[in-house]
């Protein structure tokens, strides 16, 4: 984990245990994975409980398959990526794969099949992921609570059919809750031969004292409640996994500001400076939250673009831990389309290296031509979904596209400036720091930044239309008051001004695409860059019907059919007058 600041300070005290009961064979499978360092910052602590479908013929191995796999590959996933995202991939992964192994056998969906409930506890937030009836509780303050719902119809005394399960179809529905931490909480996760046959007063008889319990002391609960069970007669396998909370994952105050002060600023820098093998050829610009200079490596004569904090934000860790985050972000990021960071060795002082790009950004560009050619407005615009794709595939929101954050060169354009991505993995990691949600430029934020409402890919969707609408006309889709809108209000009452009647050459199907990219409502955006992306590249039939009547009613067709009669009505009327 890059971010030394936030590691985590997560501790749980754990007992399981997994009978086979008065069945031949124990068809659950259980898993508990306690890591340490950085993939307890980035992952979490992980408990899998899973039980094989006995009505399958493989619902043993497809138990013991789903545990042992969703802990492994669950902590391979991107660092980048969310909780929801990382296990929701495994999951899908998992369930393709055991659906498959099952096509072997004559009964559909009765091969590989399992119930399935994963515990992620990551900083001061637990995840639950839930397939089948096997159960996940929480016990906190005496009160004992059921987190999952059972995925099964009853058909009889003591007998139930599951609606769902990882391996009996090619669709996987996972229910998935948010809880938040707090010392003390005790998370139990049991399957149906435990649950079903304990009351609500005997769990709590028998967890009562858990709360304070020496952590060893948490096996041989486990092994009581399923004493308990089997005395209740229960006839099927038996498994049982105890959580408790020590210490919930926020890391402390001090620990940040330690860490977020463990490399000095850079002194300042001028052309022939010096700085760790790099030499200062010269400023490329300052601002008040950055100073940025072309550097040459000594040794190669290799280019770079040296990137330093402002010295006025020396005391505020919040600045410091996004421009850390800044260089992170950008060396987990791999597209042509995206400006490469640039890894060296470690530093006395805090700074990233970027690749050069020669060329100019888009906001120069514009300033000397006021407008590009559509030809060329649609293929800078492509290249940037490229590159948003990553970010996107990462779980990244760049947050802050604009015309001065994209290179345009010989060789490609590239999006540069990491310094407002919101990277989901991260953003579940909690730290003691005051962190703005709205980071980027006001004019192409989307609107639900304003708001306060979610954010999503879709956001950055939005701040792409503009660009691209800007390419094109040079203005802003809903003019100057855009900026000033603060409520939904203002938002509704804004009017998009199809560019097609600042820029005749631009198409209309063009403009449909670019008009339903920045919709003030995310959910009339395009659910994928891939689709904005196609109607940018082609004409789609269904955006053909944009443009407003000319002036007078007529149609461009009209129009150009009654320009051609007038002219042809005029040379005839002039051969007739010559001949005479």
């Amino acid at each position: 984990m890059p971010l030394a600041h936030l590691a985590s300070r997560l501790d749980v005290a754990v007992g399981q245990q997994s009978r086979t009961g008065r069945k031949r064979a124990n068809g659950d499978a259980i898993g508990i994975r306690v890591p340490t360092g950085g993939p307890l910052t980035a992952k979490g602590i992980v408990a899998v409980i899973a039980d094989g479908v006995s009505a399958a013929e493989a619902g043993h191995e497809a138990s013991h398959i789903a545990v042992s796999a969703f802990l492994s590959d669950y902590y391979s996933t991107h660092d980048t990526w969310s909780v929801e995202t990382s296990a929701s991939k495994v999951l899908e992964a998992l369930n393709r794969w055991l659906y498959g192994q099952g096509q072997q056998f004559l009964s559909p969906g009765q091969g590989y099949a399992t119930t399935f409930n994963a515990l992620v506890l990551k900083s001061s937030s637990a995840w639950v992921f839930h397939v089948g009836d096997s159960r996940v509780y929480r016990l906190r303050d005496d009160e004992l609570e059921q987190i999952t719902r059972d995925h099964s119809l009853a058909v009889g005394p003591r007998q139930r059919l599951l609606s769902r399960a990882l391996g009996i179809d090619l669709r996987l529905e996972v229910d998935c809750h948010r809880l938040g931490l707090c010392a003390g909480d005790l998370f139990v996760l049991a399957t149906d031969g435990v649950h079903e046959w304990l009351a609500t007063r005997e769990w709590r008889e028998l967890l009562g004292s858990a709360a304070q319990a020496p952590a060893s002391d948490l096996d041989p609960l486990c092994g009581a409640l399923l004493d308990r069970a089997l005395e209740n007669g229960s006839d099927d396998n038996l498994s049982i996994q105890l959580i408790r909370v020590e210490q919930p994952g926020d890391p402390r105050a001090e620990d940040v500001l330690a860490g977020v002060a463990a490399r000095p600023f850079p002194p300042p820098l001028a052309p022939g400076h010096i700085i760790d093998g790099w030499k200062v050829v010269a400023p490329l610009q300052a601002t008040s939250r950055s100073e940025v200079y072309l550097v040459e490596h000594t040794d190669d004569g290799q280019r770079a673009v040296l990137k330093a904090p402002s010295a006025h934000f020396e005391d505020d860790p919040a600045y410091i831990e996004r421009f850390l985050m800044e260089a992170w972000v950008g060396s987990r990021i791999a597209s042509a389309h995206v400006a490469r960071v640039i890894r060296s060795a470690d530093s006395r002082f805090l700074y990233h290296l970027v690749e050069y790009v020669p060329g100019p950004n888009l906001a120069q560009l514009l300033r000397e031509r006021t407008c590009l050619a559509v030809v060329d407005a649609q293929n800078i615009a492509l290249q940037v979904i490229s590159g948003l794709r990553a970010f996107h595939r990462r779980d990244v929101l760049h947050q802050d596209l604009k015309p001065d954050n994209i290179i345009y060169s010989d060789e490609a354009v590239k999006i540069v400036d990491f310094g407002s991505c919101h990277v989901a993995g991260v953003s579940e990691i909690g730290a003691r720091l005051n962190r703005q949600r709205t980071l980027g430029t006001r004019d192409y934020c989307a609107p639900e930044y304003v708001l306060d409402s979610p954010i999503s890919p879709r956001s950055d969707q939005f701040s792409l239309g503009v660009l691209l609408y800007e390419l094109l006309t040079g203005r802003h889709p809903f003019g100057p008051g855009y900026a000033s809108c603060t409520a939904e209000a203002d938002f509704a009452q804004l009017r998009y001004t199809p560019s097609y009647r600042l820029n005749p050459l631009v198409p209309v199907w063009l403009d449909g695409a670019i008009q339903r990219a920045v919709a003030i409502n995310p959910d009339e955006r395009y659910p994928a860059l891939s689709e904005l992306a196609q109607d940018i590249r082609r004409p789609n039939p269904a955006l053909e019907s944009g443009r407003a009547p000319l002036p007078g009613g007529a149609r461009p067709l009209h129009l150009w059919r009654g320009l051609a009669l007038l002219l042809a009505l005029t040379n005839l009327i002039t051969l007739i007058a010559l001949s005479r």
